[in-house]
């Protein structure tokens, strides 16, 4: 018999975790709601071509294609074999694969926007919390099956959506305990502006690429990387220059005008950077103008949330606008603006900082001691009367040695011990146990809801 296992990349998740990432999740989606956004789901799978061709050279690479159905059919051979040879040779095909697994959230929120738009109200505020797919390498906070976190609005080219979704980064991490992040901003337009300057606008998306690697690659395989893009040792000087420009925020953009001066994609990329930098005081926000975020889609303000450095983790959120995301799927002129949380990586960077409240893993307020079937009975029946006015307890099935029962309750986390013997239940009483300080008190059986509910 096969060892069992799970795929490369593929995670299981003990109660232990779940409570734990369920805590940024609902801590991440409260703060969504207080400003408008609304759930939406979409399916795991989508057609293929909905899916290739948005996320650039890179990501097409890492999406999981699925095979159809009935490939195993004796007719379909020829056309499994033809597929086959056409996907050896890079090239997709009907008769092998039609569907994928969803790579992001975006794309599929922009394909929906696009089918019900006639439905919607715009501007319209969505947030997502769905797992992604991705054939890459599994490594420290990445992986092959991951949930992403996300907040679109739809609708409004309003710079104010941007300083509500930098506000609800700020907001979300810093209830999360996470106060050292700092969140970097920057502007497509401004690397548009770059690409002209290095031979043609039509080179954004080649130039992005290669930047959005300085962080993993360093400097110099960057300019190799754009050398063997296109670009001439000119070009390259000149986008080299660019990324070596430093200072503060505001030396950084001025920096930029200097360098663009007359370019009016650089001065509005400048201007909107400065409209979030001013209704965000407080905010840990840098302008990086090393930061590209190399999927096509991007057209203005962009946003890459870091982990502090001491975690040594990366990007833990990251998002920015998009002017005709729906223009993808026949629908022009929708613009639009989003963010999305890394779950797993915030989950490693709080496990790494001990940010995890105790209090999430005491999902059962007490275990009733089973002391023999008739006790067990009149056990059960307070134990409902708990259930019914929302205080989570178990009773353990077994009437078993009780520091079994007791070695139970304690690896539960649960903190009190509720004993129901034959002397207890004819006095209408109850002993209740603290479990961590040993202490015991007598409880009315007719208080025992009250009791717990103070708790």
């Amino acid at each position: 018999m096969a060892k069992p296992g799970l795929p490369q990349g593929m995670r299981d998740f003990s109660a232990e975790t779940v409570r734990k990432r369920n805590y940024i999740l609902d801590t991440i989606t409260s703060v969504m709601k207080l400003y408008g956004y609304q759930p939406l789901e979409t399916p795991a799978m989508e057609n293929l071509d909905t899916l290739m061709g948005k996320y650039g050279e890179e990501g097409d690479k890492l999406i999981f294609k699925v095979l159809n159905n009935g490939l195993h059919d004796p007719k379909n051979a020829a056309k499994t074999r033809a597929g086959f040879e056409k996907l050896m040779e890079g090239k997709n095909t009907a008769d092998l694969t039609e569907r994928a697994l969803k790579y992001d959230l975006t794309i599929p929120f922009a394909r929906y926007v696009a089918m019900n738009h006639g439905n919607l109200t715009m501007p319209f505020k969505r947030y997502q919390v769905q797992p992604v797919w991705r054939a890459d390498r599994p490594q420290r906070g990445r992986y092959r099956e991951f949930t992403q976190c996300d907040a679109d609005v739809v609708g409004s080219r309003s710079l104010i959506n941007e300083v509500e979704l930098s506000l609800i980064y700020h907001t979300a991490f810093t209830q999360l305990g996470i106060a050292q992040y700092r969140l970097k901003i920057n502007s497509r337009k401004i690397l548009t502006a770059l690409a002209e300057k290095c031979g043609g606008a039509e080179k954004i998306n080649s130039l992005s690429i290669a930047i959005d690697k300085l962080d993993k690659i360093g400097l110099e395989k960057v300019k190799e990387e754009l050398l063997n893009r296109g670009f001439n040792d000119s070009q390259v000087e000149i986008a080299t220059s660019f990324l070596a420009l430093s200072g503060s925020n505001q030396e950084k953009l001025e920096a930029i005008k200097k360098l663009f001066e007359n370019n009016e994609l650089a001065s509005a990329g400048v201007n909107e950077i400065n409209y979030v930098l001013q209704h965000t005081s407080g905010i840990p926000i840098d302008v990086d103008l090393t930061l590209a975020r190399g999927l096509d889609y991007y057209t203005g303000i962009i946003f890459e949330a870091k982990a502090p450095e001491e975690v040594k983790m990366g990007s833990i959120g990251g998002g920015g606008r998009y002017d005709d995301l729906t223009g993808l799927f026949g629908l022009p002129g929708i613009t639009g603006v989003g963010i999305s949380f890394g779950i797993d990586r915030i989950y490693d960077v709080l496990e790494e900082m001990n940010l995890f409240p105790a209090s999430i893993q005491q999902a059962v307020s007490a275990l009733f001691i089973n002391m023999g079937t008739p006790e067990s009975e009149q056990a059960f029946q307070n134990a409902q009367a708990l259930r019914t006015a929302g205080i989570a307890c178990e009773m353990y099935p077994e009437n078993i040695k009780l520091d079994k029962q007791f070695r139970y309750a304690d690896k539960k986390n649960i903190p009190f011990a509720i004993i129901m013997g034959a002397q207890e239940i004819a006095s209408n009483i109850a002993l209740v146990k603290d479990l961590a300080t040993g202490h015991q008190e007598k409880v009315d059986l007719t208080h025992l809801v009250e009791y717990f509910s103070k708790k």
